[in-house]
């Protein structure tokens, strides 16, 4: 897509829209090109929004529901995860400046240890599953280091 479609896109989202698409975009969740999923939270988060200050909620209360729905579930992209054990456990081995593309190289290869683990659990950072999770991905890029270098 270029540069001009992409942005008229972007334009065309409400502010919750584009709020939902920046956090997506930074955080690299694959939900980053669904404009349909970007547009149905939107809509949801507008919604319970306006719903909340009818039911007599200050904004600031009624932004918070609006954005309890707009995030829920996605406070656990594998990128970020994986790029906290990156420059947690291994800020020796794997040079800043070669993190992103190392980070991207090793994502498809642990896929499949992430699949076992609910990361739409809005807790799930607090559950013995993401220390576990954090161990076998710390496993894993020690294994892939081993093999093929940084």
């Amino acid at each position: 897509m270029n540069n001009k479609k992409k942005n008229e896109v972007q334009t065309d989202f409400s502010y919750y829209g584009l709020y939902l698409l920046d956090y997506l975009r930074n955080n690299k969740f694959e939900q980053a090109s669904d404009t349909a999923f970007i547009r149905e939270r939107a809509d949801r988060a507008a919604e319970a929004y306006e719903r909340a200050r009818l039911e007599g909620y200050p904004a600031e209360g009624a932004q918070e529901l609006a954005m309890n729905i707009l995030l829920g579930g996605l406070h656990y992209s594998k990128h970020a995860i994986l790029r906290e054990v990156v420059e947690g456990e291994f800020a020796d081995d794997v040079p800043e400046d070669k993190q992103d593309g190392f980070i991207a190289g090793l994502l498809p290869l642990v896929d499949a240890v992430f699949s076992i683990y609910n990361l739409s659990d809005d807790n799930f950072a607090l559950s013995p599953g993401y220390d576990l999770l954090r161990t076998e991905l710390t496993g894993a890029v020690v294994l892939y280091i081993e093999e093929y270098g940084v």
